[in-house]
């Protein structure tokens, strides 16, 4: 068989064996964010949206935006707020006389909620303290690159990264290294500097 799952074929495959580890890492991830979701009687996705409400700006809180971001029908995100508008975690505030236009906020408990809840993946990110700083930064270009392939294939929201951004330049100095430069800020940037969402981010499509 040709899955990337079977270990005969991984044996000498790297892509093979890269499409397995993700997978055991997405394990990794459904099994601390199911944690959370126990200890507070949510859903991942309930817990996911009060993380974002907690980080993103106010003209982000829609559920267009939501739906969007988590690539999710706008129904199954409405579904989501009314549970956590039932237990006052969010409040709907409506602006003009289009209610689809509804923009969501954090209550107090909703904010205090979200700042514990937003600890999930804490585990992995000490795990990952463990290793060499070049090496973890070459991992998050190569994901990064990734994400951006599975973008441009659909599989994936997109996600406002600096790779995707129609501000950034980048210039070959070598067979393994590049400069990075952000003309909106006019600054160079650092691999590890590079953002995997930013506010400013603007995607090279909406240039004319």
């Amino acid at each position: 068989m040709n899955s990337s799952f079977n270990p005969d074929r991984q044996h000498e495959d790297v892509d093979s064996k890269i499409v397995a580890a993700l997978d055991r890492i997405a394990q990794a991830f459904r099994v601390l964010l199911w944690e959370k979701t126990k200890q507070h009687q949510l859903s991942p996705i309930q817990i996911q949206i009060l993380i974002y409400l907690l980080y993103h700006a106010d003209d982000e809180m829609t559920v267009g935006h939501l739906a969007r971001h988590f690539n999710l029908t706008p129904a199954t995100v409405s579904d989501a707020i009314k549970t956590l508008v039932r237990k006052s975690y969010v409040e709907r505030h409506i602006s003009g006389r289009d209610r689809r236009s509804a923009h969501l906020h954090l209550t107090d408990a909703g904010a205090a909620l979200a700042r514990t809840v937003a600890t999930w993946a804490d585990t992995v990110r000490e795990l990952l303290a463990r290793y060499d700083f070049q090496e973890r930064t070459v991992v998050m270009q190569f994901l990064m690159r990734l994400i951006e392939a599975l973008q441009r294939q659909q599989l994936i929201s997109l996600t406002r990264m600096c790779f995707t951004c129609k501000f950034l330049r980048s210039q070959p100095q070598s067979d393994t290294q590049v400069t990075f430069f952000c003309e909106l800020m006019q600054k160079p940037l650092q691999v590890h500097s590079l953002r995997l969402d930013c506010p400013d981010h603007e995607s090279p499509a909406l240039e004319e």
